[in-house]
């Protein structure tokens, strides 16, 4: 796409674009192998406005927001702490969600929210930032790869009563 964008910190009054940007990047990135009624009700769920707004009035959590010029929201990245199945390093931060429409991947949103991620993180003074990636989502572990994230472990996710497998990713801001 070559429409021009804007990022954004995200304010409570974005709780619904965040929702909507969620459920549907979660369905499309995973309507191919998780089951289909535990998907919707996972997103029902976890991708809900209320979930966003609660987490948008917490001061330790963090959101990015991409759109295009007239407010069409494109894509969005979560900063909070880790919320992950291994210790973490004392004072580390997680980016917990990073999505971006498929029509928009590969024009840089994605570079540009991790960038503004790991810079908030900085200032925080965190000394690392973890994120989970789907085992089977090869092209996003090469994406995170690209910035220094490495394997540290791996931990489960439910979708509905289905198991899944998620890579734990590292990376050291020191």
């Amino acid at each position: 796409m070559t429409a021009e964008t804007i990022l954004r910190r995200a304010t409570s009054d974005d709780a619904p674009k965040l929702a909507l940007l969620g459920a549907a990047t979660f369905l499309t990135a995973f309507a191919s192998d998780h089951p289909g009624q535990a998907l919707v009700d996972h997103c029902a769920h976890e991708h809900g406005v209320q979930r966003y707004a609660d987490w948008l009035g917490k001061p330790d959590y963090a959101f990015w927001l991409i759109e295009t010029q007239l407010g069409a929201p494109l894509g969005y990245a979560m900063l909070c702490p880790p919320e992950i199945d291994i210790p973490p390093d004392a004072g580390a931060l997680e980016l917990k969600r990073i999505y971006t429409l498929s029509g928009w991947q590969g024009a840089g949103l994605g570079r540009r929210l991790v960038e503004a991620v790991v810079e908030e993180a900085c200032v925080r003074g965190a000394p690392s930032l973890y994120l989970c990636v789907y085992t089977n989502n090869v092209a996003a572990q090469r994406f995170y790869a690209r910035f220094g994230f490495q394997k540290v472990g791996q931990q489960q996710f439910m979708t509905g009563d289905v198991p899944f497998t998620d890579w734990i990713l590292r990376k050291s801001l020191d």
